[in-house]
């Protein structure tokens, strides 16, 4: 896993989450679509974050808001948001690149 591709992935999380009422109609007459499985799988991952980057990711993620927004009402610098969001990216790419090496390991077992 990169960190571009994590930054790919929470867009369309975001996406997904601001349209979810659509994706959630539409599993039940279309295939469900990958970013349902995609989605599933972060929110597995920050089941362990730290706290703070729970919060964020629930605010700017699955609330759809802008680093502005939670920055105003969290009554913080929108750089302070900015870097938390690098720290959130950050924790994401380890856990994801650690379960990948463990996964790897336990192929080879």
């Amino acid at each position: 896993m990169t960190m571009k591709q994590i930054q790919i992935d929470l867009q369309e999380i975001r996406y997904y989450y601001a349209r979810k009422d659509m994706f959630d109609k539409a599993c039940d007459s279309v295939v469900k679509n990958t970013i349902v499985e995609k989605v599933g799988k972060y929110n597995e991952v920050m089941h362990d974050a730290p706290p703070r980057l729970y919060a964020l990711y629930v605010a700017l993620y699955t609330e759809n808001n802008t680093q502005i927004v939670v920055a105003d009402d969290w009554g913080v610098s929108e750089g302070h948001i900015k870097n938390l969001n690098r720290k959130l990216r950050d924790y994401l790419l380890a856990v994801f690149n650690k379960n990948h090496k463990e996964s790897d390991s336990n192929d080879n077992v």
